[in-house]
């Protein structure tokens, strides 16, 4: 059989910034292993799959998997959430989005400030730090690639026509890494989204998105 007869088993997004910076959030390989079997599970509509299904797909033993989860949730990446179904049936589903909030927040402290030039009076320096081009290298971290030329503009009209804070512009961008849409019309429209509810500041999102989680 070649690559294109397995296709139909389909595909698991997951972040490159989770790839490249797990260690730094010590989080163990096995540990990682599992975060991807949720994300798989979660992406084909099983969102509380059984330590047994779990360990299938893995050589982990049930055992050990219930092990992990306990300690993903002891380090406050993991929750289980309690949801109720279409038809009023009450349920349970695991939920990474803690996991993806102390990453962003890892990334923001420490990738972007390595990255930034130390040459603050050199006309290059200050082009690199502008916010315009902050911004950028923030959506290709979290995007896993770099951005397009009219993406770049897209990012500088955010700024400069529609005078959307950066801060605002990251919320939003959080926004679309947490429902794995990595694309710019996904961010437009959270930001549109936010302007038609005159959220003006990051204060205001914060407390919006709390209200409607």
């Amino acid at each position: 059989m070649h690559y294109n007869d397995f296709r139909t088993l389909g595909f698991t997004t997951l972040q490159n910034g989770l790839i490249a910076y797990y260690s730094q959030l010590n989080i163990s390989d096995a540990e990682l292993i599992l975060i991807i079997q949720l994300e798989a599970f979660s992406q084909r509509g099983d969102n509380f799959p059984a330590d047994e299904k779990l360990a299938a797909n893995t050589n982990l033993s049930p055992a050990e998997v219930t092990g992990l989860l306990q300690k993903l949730i002891d380090q406050k990446y993991l929750t289980i959430d309690q949801i109720t179904d279409s038809q009023g049936r009450i349920g349970n589903r695991y939920n990474l989005n803690p996991l993806y909030l102390k990453l962003d927040d890892y990334l923001a402290k420490n990738v972007n400030r390595r990255s930034e030039p130390t040459a603050a009076t050199n006309e290059a320096a200050e082009i690199d730090n502008s916010p315009q081009t902050q911004l950028a290298r923030q959506f290709e971290i979290e995007f896993g690639r770099y951005l397009s030329p009219l993406e770049r503009q897209e990012i500088a009209s955010w700024l400069n026509e529609d005078h959307y804070q950066p801060e605002i512009i990251k919320l939003a961008l959080r926004e679309a890494v947490l429902a794995q849409a990595y694309s710019l019309k996904y961010v437009d429209r959270v930001l549109l989204n936010w302007q038609r509810h005159n959220l003006k500041t990051s204060a205001e999102v914060e407390k919006f998105l709390q209200r409607n989680r």
